[in-house]
């Protein structure tokens, strides 16, 4: 990773030299951004399967949980589906589909999440399209260190600002670099710290262990100043788990799974299934063990508790068959999001995907990948996009520059999906400005245009659309190296939410009353 593309290199050297011109401060705020807003998908969805495709995708789902089955590794899991009526050999729980109908059908189609700010309340499902932060990355690279290092509680923090800074940011996934500084046992309670103390959006639990789980969901109770009956009466927060393709889930999941069941919070299931290696290597057969993996989850949550919000994830992709490696914005990424999300209409679940790249480094090739993979959660349908913002190397490394950029990209796309752009009212059609420019005239100086210059196209922040000239006089910064500068101005000049001083205190003191206790378990 020290052997940096050399467009990166004189990135560098410019940043220290001419490229200095990009460090001077304009005045105000550092970038003028889109205001907060749940964006709303007017496109109808792409459907690659015909209707037999669905009946038959379905099919297929409900025999590999009927004939097959889904191994559950947490025993209270098994006794609870056994009791339901399902049929269990040791860990092996299956499923019949009239049983698996009726289950997911108690799943609601909408829900809210609603964090420590009310006015930060999100609306999961119908046509509502979400994005979250990168979430989890061992690693952090960016253009001043100039490779890949292992996460701090520094670098975590500095994306949390970034989650909490840019309006097309919706909800804080799990740890945006994992601080490697900071012992296993207690991360959880000092990122959780961090993030509700620099983040007023709704919050995200790892669904590993009792500790961890019982711990943040009591820190959100306490942040938001809520009795355990107000955080319990609707969902506050979210966990998102895997299944252990092929075909299980773990014991440390599935018991956070059901803890956050019981408490009726936001539950999110996303099998991670690569094609060709932890699922058959067609795509179709891909989503079809995923479907299964997630569906068996959703099952279980609403044995517990009938009604819980659960919504249907997608992470099927396939891998580079010559080495093995995941690959991802791929075109079988982007049609297996498209079936999933066929899918979870079919079943009437909200569904969840990814923003994701392979690229090691904010280049192109990151761009490309993380674009074909945000195009691919538009047109699936998608509710909530995780890793929209930050993602490199398949999720080993969490990068600013390409938090920043990946933002440059989600502003555009919600400001595609603004209806007004599609207005065709007689003032849209504008017939008598036509009328009025006619064959020899031009638009620029007409009252129309004058009315509405200001707000008819989008503004980037980033994207550069000088010439050459203009550019190279402005210092020549690369994309990323402009990215960078603006990460440093927006984190030089965060403010934090507002909270309360005495639930600061009472949040400082439950995390070193549970620091004192041990924190977490570090093994399974």
């Amino acid at each position: 990773m020290t052997d940096v593309a050399d467009p990166l290199h004189e990135a560098h050297k410019r940043r220290r030299t001419g490229g200095r011109a990009g460090n001077k401060r304009r005045g105000g705020p550092v970038i003028e951004q889109m205001p907060w807003r749940l964006p709303v998908n007017i496109d109808r969805p792409t459907e690659p399967l015909t209707e037999e495709g669905v009946v038959r995708l379905d099919n297929a789902c409900m025999r590999i949980l009927e004939e097959i089955g889904i191994e559950f590794l947490h025993p209270e899991a098994v006794e609870i589906l056994k009791r339901a009526g399902c049929t269990v050999n040791g860990e092996n729980v299956r499923m019949g589909r009239d049983f698996v109908r009726e289950m997911v059908a108690k799943a609601p189609s909408t829900f809210t999440l609603t964090p420590r700010n009310p006015d930060r309340t999100l609306t999961i499902g119908g046509n509502t399209i979400l994005f979250g932060n990168v979430s989890s990355p061992p690693n952090y690279y960016d253009l001043e260190i100039g490779k890949k290092v292992s996460g701090t509680r520094e670098q975590c923090a500095n994306l949390l600002k970034l989650t909490q800074y840019f309006n097309c940011i919706h909800f804080a996934g799990g740890y945006p670099v994992e601080p490697c500084d900071v012992h296993a046992s207690v991360r959880h309670l000092d990122v959780l710290f961090d993030k509700l103390t620099l983040s007023d959006k709704v919050m995200h639990a790892y669904s590993l262990g009792k500790e961890r789980v019982e711990d943040v969901m009591e820190m959100v109770r306490i942040a938001g100043g809520l009795t355990h009956e107000e955080f319990d009466a609707t969902p506050r927060m979210y966990t998102n788990i895997n299944s252990t393709s092929p075909l299980k889930h773990d014991y440390p999941m599935m018991d956070g799974w059901m803890r956050m069941a019981r408490r009726g919070q936001g539950l999110v299931v996303t099998p991670f299934t690569l094609a060709g290696a932890m699922a058959p290597v067609t795509m179709a057969g891909a989503v079809a063990q995923s479907l299964a993996e997630g569906v068996a989850a959703v099952v279980l949550a609403q044995v517990i508790n009938p009604g819980v919000p659960c919504v249907i994830g997608t992470f099927t992709s396939n891998v580079d068959m010559k080495s093995g490696a995941p690959a991802f914005g791929t075109p079988e990424y982007m049609r297996a999001t498209q079936m999933t999300g066929q899918m979870a209409r079919f079943y009437d679940l909200p569904m969840r995907s990814s923003g994701v790249c392979a690229a090691n480094v904010p280049d192109g090739q990151a761009m490309w990948e993380t674009e074909h993979s945000l195009w691919a959660a538009i047109q699936s349908g998608t509710n909530m996009v995780y890793h929209a913002a930050g993602w490199l190397e398949g999720g080993l490394i969490a990068s600013p520059e390409k938090f920043i950029m990946d933002c440059e990209v989600l502003q555009q796309l919600q400001r595609y999906m603004e209806p007004e752009i599609c207005d065709v009212s007689d003032d849209a059609l504008a017939v008598d400005t036509i009328r009025e420019v006619g064959p020899n005239g031009h638009f620029f100086g007409v009252q129309h245009t004058q009315d509405r210059y200001e707000t008819a196209f989008y503004q980037p922040f980033l994207s550069d659309w000088k010439n050459f000239e203009g550019w190279e006089a402005a210092g020549a910064l690369w994309t990323p190296e402009r990215a960078h500068v603006m990460f440093k101005r927006i984190i030089e000049e965060f403010e934090a939410p507002q909270m309360d001083a005495g639930i600061r205190e009472e949040l400082e003191s439950f995390v070193a009353r549970r620091k004192r206790e041990g924190g977490a378990p570090t093994d399974f």
